[in-house]
């Protein structure tokens, strides 16, 4: 199945949390924070969101840093997606 997102939306996959710290440390599941880098699956058309013009900056492939808690959480086909706004991502991780 393939998503295609509508207006101003992004479709993410997070990408793993690292396992161990700078020094060595593995961490537990539990002390792993939330990722907040993600990988864009796919991105919306763009266009009049709010009777505003929203241009998309984002493309298939980018790596973006986003907030915290942002977006939707669905679940396609075994794998765990979040699809939210373009204002909701911070920046693109180059």
């Amino acid at each position: 199945m393939k998503i295609k997102p509508l207006a101003d939306r992004v479709v993410i996959k997070m990408v793993e949390a690292e396992e161990t710290t700078k020094s060595g440390i593995i961490l537990a599941g539990s002390a792993k924070e939330k990722p907040q880098v993600a990988e864009v699956i796919a991105v919306g058309p763009g266009g009049m969101v709010d009777g505003k013009e929203v241009t998309m900056y984002v493309k298939p492939g980018d790596k973006v840093l986003m907030s915290k808690y942002a977006g939707t959480e669905v679940k396609v086909d075994s794998e765990q997606y979040t699809i939210l706004r373009q204002n909701d991502i911070l920046a693109i991780v180059e």
